[in-house]
């Protein structure tokens, strides 16, 4: 059996030509970017590189690029390192964030710091006058992400940043999800810290960037050596930087591309499902191209997933499995109430490298029967 993969929001398989770039660095650049010596230097020019990609790909200053090993600790140094140097305790973020957000949001509440959870709309957007309305005079960060990873709400961040730009108030936003998908430019966003990870773009696992506009005050959370500027200690994982920033070059050449492509298999699996006779609607508003989360009335979406990955098809409910049962995803919860029908029915679809057209076809048909037979018990 084949297996059609439709979970590339969770994490992507690597890109063929990041993982000969990945494996040919952990063979040639073993160095540590710290010696002074020329094996040490070679590893430092590659790093160098990686750098002026990932700070031109965002349209930042090469300095302002912190490597850290992933999503979760970019997010966590933005947050606790905010908390750590400006005075104020009182936190903006959203009920639809990452866990990597909340649950670092919730760890300040613990400590005594004031958290607002703003609300979303039932299209999964955060209102920036909602924002504007919860700011006090110790605010010291706000905390909204630009794409969500369930839904694929892109959030109105650049109308975010207008608010708070001429304010101390420091303005991060989680661009894991959006970043290689969408065109972002940090100074048309008006944020001050910025989260990504490599591998929701075909790169490898355990690396990722912080952007911090020059002059935010941060504190690191790691202590150690002087690396990264004395901002993350830790000696630097050069072939993954190099294999990220190989990932970084093919996403920035095919984003047009790609996204023409994912709205043609949207636009196919809504159309064989409509075809089939299946009732459903999507979930969330103004998305990004690779997301596709789809209501499907009178199925249960753990038994749907079962029954999907026995056909050889990976998705994903958005929510946590754990012992015969699944939590309801607070992203849906923030969309539609506690009691919606939703929580229980909808399903995520979301697109990468390596799929057809045919593939979308069938997986959406096994979609389809898959639905009229449940429907049925």
């Amino acid at each position: 059996m084949n297996r059609i993969y439709l979970d590339h929001a969770a994490t992507s398989p690597m890109h063929p030509e990041v993982a000969e770039t990945f494996s040919e660095a952990l063979l040639s650049v073993f160095g540590n970017p710290s010696s002074i010596h020329g094996t040490g230097r070679a590893a430092r020019k590659t790093l160098d590189d990686a750098r002026r990609m990932f700070a031109a790909s965002i349209h930042a200053d090469d300095p302002e690029i912190i490597f850290t090993s992933g999503g979760t600790e970019a997010d966590n140094m933005a947050i606790f390192g905010t908390a750590a140097k400006k005075e104020g305790k009182h936190i903006i973020t959203s009920q639809i964030e990452h866990h990597a957000v909340l649950h670092a949001c919730e760890k300040l509440e613990r400590e005594g710091y004031d958290v607002t959870y703003l609300p979303v709309d039932e299209k999964g957007l955060v209102r920036a006058e909602d924002v504007k309305n919860a700011l006090r005079d110790d605010t010291i960060l706000v905390t909204i992400m630009l794409g969500n990873n369930e839904v694929g709400s892109v959030q109105p961040i650049a109308e975010i940043g207008e608010l708070l730009k001429e304010t101390e108030i420091t303005f991060h936003t989680d661009a894991v999800q959006a970043y290689g998908v969408l065109p972002i430019d940090v100074e048309a966003l008006n944020v001050d810290l910025l989260s990504v990870s490599a591998h929701k773009l075909n790169g490898p696992k355990g690396i990722g960037f912080l952007y911090q506009r020059k002059g935010t005050p941060l504190s690191p959370i790691f202590y150690g050596g002087e690396q990264e500027r004395k901002r993350r200690a830790g000696t630097e994982n050069v072939p993954a930087i190099a294999a990220f920033a190989k990932a970084v070059e093919i996403s920035l050449a095919t984003m047009d591309e790609r996204a023409a492509a994912y709205a043609r298999y949207k636009q196919i699996f809504k159309d064989v499902l409509t075809d089939e006779g299946i009732e459903f609607s999507e979930n969330g508003g103004s998305q990004m191209p690779h997301i596709l989360n789809l209501s499907l009335p009178g199925i249960d979406i753990e038994s749907f997933l079962v029954n999907l990955d026995i056909a050889g098809i990976s998705a994903s409910s958005g929510s946590a499995c754990t012992a015969g049962s699944i939590d309801p995803s607070h992203v849906l919860v923030a969309m539609f109430g506690e009691k919606a029908e939703q929580l229980r029915n909808s399903i995520r679809f979301s697109f990468g490298i390596g799929l057809t057209e045919q593939q979308i076809t069938e997986a959406a048909e096994m979609t389809a029967q898959i639905s009229k037979r449940l429907a049925l018990l």
